[in-house]
């Protein structure tokens, strides 16, 4: 059987005034945690688990009406305008004569925009992965420095007012130990 009102607002403010506590700092064996109602710190810890699980489940079924209504949104449009992306039409001459049968290319940008919304809403697209690699897909070179050698490098790369500088996309540590053995 569930809570009654007064039981259920009785425990929002324990656990709001038990939220604005931590949040300040005092740890849960303290006697203003205590002086809550809680037999233990161990009880106001779970009660904190348990606000902060209800808020997250709250939260969630709010996220799920709003992705639900919007996807009701973008059908609405999506239906709107699905028969002028994909069914041809008439384009006449000047004498109104037809002389093809074509999409909507418009229309056709159209869909492809609310379809990508609606992946981005709901999750659907794979994440995007990265792959850093060395000169011509290779293996990444990573090797380390002693400090005289990297404070050189990092001398040598970042002169602005040199001609030349060492700091270009196809430099490598090997080409500029080359540059400065010359």
């Amino acid at each position: 059987m569930p809570a009654s009102k007064a039981k259920q607002a009785e425990t929002a403010g324990r656990r709001a005034d038990l939220i604005r506590l931590r949040r300040s700092g005092v740890r849960f064996d303290d006697p203003l945690i205590l002086a809550l109602g809680y037999s233990s710190s161990g009880a106001a810890r779970k009660d904190l688990i348990r606000a902060l699980e209800q808020n997250r489940d709250e939260e969630a079924a709010e996220i799920s009406v709003y992705r639900q209504q919007e996807n009701e949104r973008l059908d609405s449009l999506l239906e709107a305008v699905w028969g002028k992306a994909t069914t041809p039409s008439p384009v006449f001459d000047r004498e109104g004569m037809e002389v093809a049968r074509e999409i909507d290319l418009k229309a056709v940008d159209t869909v492809l925009k609310l379809m990508d919304r609606r992946a981005k809403l709901n999750g659907l697209d794979m994440p995007v992965k990265a792959e850093v690699t060395g000169a011509e897909g290779g293996p990444l070179a990573v090797s380390t420095a002693d400090p005289d050698k990297l404070a050189a490098l990092i001398a040598a790369t970042s002169r602005l007012d040199s001609d030349a500088p060492m700091n270009t996309a196809t430099s490598t540590p090997a080409d500029e130990e080359e540059v400065a053995d010359e």
